[in-house]
């Protein structure tokens, strides 16, 4: 007999800033946002609610939040902490049911089923929930429950988090009463351009959409958005009625494709082939480094470039097939560099790209008659193993210590932001 899932989606809320207020007790009724505060034009990454009170938006510009709120706190965000306060969370959440599905650094799915006989109702386990992230992280937790991860998400984004206690149930009985009557850019993956069709359509709340039968749903947007738009119009009408046969999966990491590290530059900057070739080699090691991390080798290198001498802009995306896949830097940064060579058009730089695509495992490696390529991978992990236990600057090549270097950089940062 078919038993309907019980799914959450666990939300912390503001959850860089509530780590750092976590950790200074003395900012517990401040201001407090997220963001380099030595660079004005910078975005702030997240704000707390008493700072969201004062007008604080995320993503504005840090200036622009100190305007509004002049003793607003800056903290310069710590990647790495937020890494390790999520993953413990992962393993609170994990203590309920071992089907925990990371989201986003601050939103999982749990599918609690199998929870409810041992642990209580799904409002209860919600709270224990709440109880232990919060003593544990000093982060305050909002929970969706749904029978799906579609209706969990809706719960938690359009009611949860409004909710004092922090917890709302949506499923399939209060749906159309609960649900139905809110504008439609408030469904779950609808943004503002959706919205705007939707609105031409004459479609203002999400359930003027869930009451359409679905032939006559797609017949309209084709009529809005071309021919192309069944799978679209499938999708949400769907989501509209709570739809989503989606499970949690517990593993989310599939096979790789590929292996990839870009960088935004200042083009003013990287005017001169040298300069360019810097980074281009920093990224081809970050590449190479990951690949042998991950156990993987590539056949095919790609370069991927955008330039502009701000008024003319151009770009290009190259690849090339090397004779067998590899993992040394050597050999990637050969390909790369002839690449950009080859379909550079001499503007400044503002960003750079290196892939490495036709993954394969690196458990069999061709040998060749000219080269001991088994030396020369000992050798590069050799050195990946100083990287790991000491730091990505504990060994980089000499050409990084130039101005145009960003390895010493990237080694302070995780994901464009310090650790």
């Amino acid at each position: 007999m078919y038993q309907e899932r019980t799914i959450m989606l666990v939300d912390g809320q503001s959850f860089y800033a509530s780590i750092e207020k976590a950790a200074r007790p003395d900012l517990k009724d401040k201001p407090v946002a997220v963001g380099d505060p030595s660079r004005k034009s910078g975005i702030i990454l997240a704000a707390c609610p008493v700072a969201k009170a004062r007008g604080v938006t995320t993503a504005e510009r840090v200036g622009e939040a100190l305007a509004k709120c002049s003793d607003l706190v800056v903290i310069r965000p710590r990647m790495q902490t937020y890494i390790t306060v999520s993953l413990l969370i992962t393993e609170i959440f994990e203590s309920f049911t071992d089907q925990v599905e990371p989201y986003s650094i601050d939103e999982q799915f749990l599918d609690v089923t199998g929870s409810i006989g041992y642990f209580g109702a799904p409002e209860e386990i919600a709270r224990q929930i709440q109880t232990r992230v919060l003593l544990s992280t000093g982060v305050w937790t909002r929970c969706g429950i749904g029978p799906t991860k579609v209706l969990a998400k809706m719960a938690v984004d359009n009611f949860a988090k409004k909710m004092p206690e922090g917890i709302f149930k949506l499923d399939f009985d209060n749906l159309e009463s609960v649900l139905w009557p809110l504008p439609v850019h408030q469904m779950f993956m609808v943004a503002s351009r959706m919205t705007r069709h939707f609105t031409r359509m004459g479609l203002y709340t999400i359930g003027d959409i869930a009451r359409q039968e679905l032939g006559v749903f797609k017949r309209r947007m084709r009529q809005e958005m071309g021919k192309q738009s069944d799978i679209q119009a499938e999708y949400y009408w769907q989501t509209a009625r709570g739809i989503d046969p989606s499970p949690v999966v517990a593993s989310i990491r599939n096979k790789l494709k590929s292996v990839s590290h870009g960088k935004t530059l200042r083009s003013s900057l990287y005017r001169k082939l040298e300069d360019i070739e810097v980074v281009l080699l920093e990224l081809v090691v970050e590449v190479c480094r990951r690949s042998r991390r991950l156990g993987y080798i590539g056949r095919v290198v790609s370069v991927g470039a955008m330039e502009t001498d701000g008024q003319r802009s151009a770009s290009f995306n190259r690849q090339v097939t090397l004779p067998q896949p590899t993992s040394l830097s050597h050999e990637v940064a050969a390909a790369a560099l002839g690449i950009f060579h080859k379909h550079w058009s001499g503007m400044p730089v503002s960003h750079l790209n290196i892939a490495l695509t036709e993954l394969t495992d690196d458990n069999v490696i061709q040998l060749t008659f000219f080269e001991d390529r088994i030396k020369a991978y000992n050798l590069e992990r050799a050195t990946d193993e100083i990287k790991d236990r000491y730091g990505s600057a504990a060994i980089m090549r000499v050409s990084s210590l130039l101005r145009s270097g960003v390895a010493r950089e990237r080694a302070e940062q995780i994901g464009g932001h310090y650790k």
